[in-house]
């Protein structure tokens, strides 16, 4: 597995445990990297770009792909959709010199790993649709 596919995996683990533990930032940073502590300075650094993008941004991520995630709301997604999507979208923002479509079939793949047969279209889906919007505004 390459660094940066490391990296997405372990975003999403750290965003799906604030979601679901409801725990602060601070804390998942804490606890999280305690229990990963093996991870290369590279892999833990661009995971915790991703994460502080997908943090400090939420609101503007979460209205996005409500936007594109026709008739769906983020409290009703799939947590580890929903924190694979943030994760998605935050990586367009943060990184728009990564092709999109590369962005879009990692998260696919980690789809395929952590979540359901039916997630992975969903997914696809929806950060297409992100994608393409945020092309015609860049």
């Amino acid at each position: 597995m390459g660094t940066r596919r490391k990296s997405r995996e372990l975003c999403l683990q750290m965003l799906f445990q604030a979601d679901m533990g409801k725990q602060t930032v601070d804390q998942v940073r804490r606890t999280f990297w305690a229990e990963h502590n093996s991870a290369s300075p590279e892999v833990r650094g661009f995971a915790e770009d991703l994460f502080r993008v997908a943090t400090d941004r939420v609101a503007e991520i979460d209205k996005l792909i409500e936007q594109h995630a026709q008739h769906w709301r983020m409290e009703r997604m799939a947590a580890v959709d929903r924190n694979l999507l943030r994760a998605g979208v935050a990586e367009f923002l943060a990184y728009p010199d990564t092709p999109r479509a590369v962005v879009i079939n990692e998260a696919l793949e980690i789809a395929r790993k952590f979540s359901s047969p039916e997630s992975v279209q969903f997914v696809n889906g929806v950060l297409d649709s992100v994608a393409k919007d945020l092309a015609k505004t860049a």
